[in-house]
């Protein structure tokens, strides 16, 4: 009687043995064929074995070889932001069939298990690895690429939720060439930056900003892309600014660029570095620092000369980011303002003469009387190129504001200023007897009120005011008012921080 106890012990010790060693099999003794319907040949037919549900494999012909131990590609790893992963494989990776004793074996090869990334400012660029394990045919040459594939990982130079502010964005890749980098703020806006020569490193041309949280992706050549984010300090003190002119202005051909700032400012080389002027006909121009009349930190650009009228002029502030040094705090936005020239017009004053002349275009508009302040005391006027600063129409004046006592507290008509002390050209009825004979005012340039109406009418902020004579107490002061222009070209660009 067949004993089917035996024969399935005996299928059990054939799926148990061990793997094959490389070491050729002792040759199988010739046996008798046994006769159709026997017990034999019915112990001969495979029984319920493991294999039993595995497609049959091509038999070796009495030798056998080690399986493959190909490495398993993750699908990738994104650092400081873990996410799940998961191994791909190909069928053709699913064991290894064998023959042994007379019954078929599946071995399965154990696989590795894979890690994440943790390190802070690090990512991994894993698309590539998804293109070359997503076919089904030809896996095992896609896994011999991929194995071969560089270190794809970045690191970014700020990390964290309190990063240093003040510094250019940097990111590294371990292995290849960046294609391209984007870093974005809370806000939406983007860092401009550019990839080294070398295709490893992208730096960018501005500084992180401070308080402020920022996204980066990055993309290389291989199509692989990468993400990354990091936030700096908030600041302990922001340092503000005001602009003159104002935004989207016309002014007269002399006005200069001037930002007065809200805190001391240090480092005015760095400050000054971020200020970016251009103009649609190229005018030549620089940077001149001040201490201004208010006390504060100033700094204002100058033409070399006059600017030609229909002059575009666009300055921009780069500052987010910028330090401008102890006690003044972190600059945490931009600013911009635009500005076109206007007519070219100048008023001449002779203090000597007491005539007033509005020239346009190198002609002279009209000549006016007028009356200039007392010579011989703080009554006199100041010569000089002034600017007009502001048209101010009907004012008080008052003489204790300007260090005179109490002479005089007026109600002031067509008031036009010149410089921050106090001098004005403006309407002065009062004084209607001197003019065009004698300097007789508080320092200001007086007219009747019709030709100061008319005055008034015709200039812009922003036109010079070219006073000359000897009925001066001095030159008018470079911050007092827009002074720039009485100083050579040569002395004011030894002003610029960059000189």
């Amino acid at each position: 009687m067949h004993d089917r106890r035996a024969d399935h012990a005996r299928s059990r010790r054939a799926s148990c043995a061990p793997a094959p060693t490389g070491r050729r099999p002792p040759a199988p003794q010739p046996t008798r064929p046994a006769a159709a319907g026997s017990p034999a040949a019915a112990r001969a037919r495979p029984q319920h074995s493991p294999a039993a549900s595995t497609p049959p494999q091509a038999r070796s012909s009495g030798r056998t070889h080690p399986p493959s131990r190909r490495p398993i590609q993750p699908v990738g790893e994104i650092s400081g932001a873990p996410q799940a992963t998961r191994g791909l494989r190909s069928p053709s990776h699913s064991g290894t069939q064998k023959r042994i004793g007379g019954s078929q074996v599946t071995r399965t090869r154990p696989r590795s298990p894979f890690r994440t990334a943790a390190t802070a400012g690090t990512a991994v660029l894993a698309a590539a690895v998804l293109t070359a394990c997503s076919g089904g045919s030809g896996s095992a040459k896609a896994d011999d690429k991929d194995a071969a594939k560089p270190d794809t990982r970045i690191s970014v130079n700020l990390s964290g939720k309190d990063a240093k502010a003040g510094q250019p964005v940097k990111v590294t890749l371990a292995e290849g060439k960046l294609q391209q980098v984007t870093v974005t703020d809370s806000k939406g806006a983007t860092l401009d930056g550019a990839v080294s020569s070398d295709g490893r490193t992208w730096t960018s041309a501005r500084k992180a900003a401070p308080g402020t949280a920022y996204t980066v992706e990055a993309r290389s050549v291989d199509g692989g892309t990468a993400k990354a984010d990091f936030a700096t300090a908030a600041p302990d003190k922001v340092n503000k600014l005001t602009l003159a002119p104002g935004k989207n202005t016309t002014v007269g051909i002399a006005h200069p660029l001037s930002i007065v700032f809200d805190h001391p400012v240090k480092n005015k080389a760095e400050v000054e570095k971020h200020l970016k002027v251009t103009t649609s006909n190229n005018t030549t121009g620089s940077w001149g620092w001040m201490e201004d009349w208010s006390g504060k930190t100033r700094v204002d650009w100058r033409p070399k000369d006059y600017w030609k009228p229909g002059t575009k002029v666009t300055l921009k502030a780069e500052l987010n980011g910028v330090d401008s040094g102890e006690g003044g705090g972190w600059f945490v936005r931009d600013y911009t303002t635009n500005v076109t020239i206007g007519k070219n017009q100048l008023v001449k004053v002779d203090l000597d003469n007491h005539r007033l002349k509005l020239m346009r275009d190198g002609q002279e508009v009209k000549d006016i009387p007028m009356s200039g302040g007392t010579p011989g005391g703080d009554k006199a006027s100041w010569r000089g190129k002034t600017v007009l600063m502001s048209k101010e129409g009907t004012i008080n004046m008052r003489s204790e504001t300007v260090g005179l006592g109490d002479a005089y507290d007026k109600m002031v008509d067509y008031s036009m200023r010149l410089t921050w002390s106090g001098m004005y050209a403006h309407a002065a009825p009062w004084n209607a007897r001197y003019m065009g004979s004698a300097n007789k005012s508080s320092g200001c340039i007086g007219m009747d009120t019709p030709d100061a109406r008319w005055v008034y009418d015709q200039v812009q902020v922003g036109d010079p005011f070219e006073v000359e004579g000897g009925d001066a107490k001095g030159t008018q002061a470079l911050n007092n008012g827009y002074g720039e222009w009485n100083l050579s070209w040569a002395d004011w660009q030894a002003k610029s921080a960059l000189r």
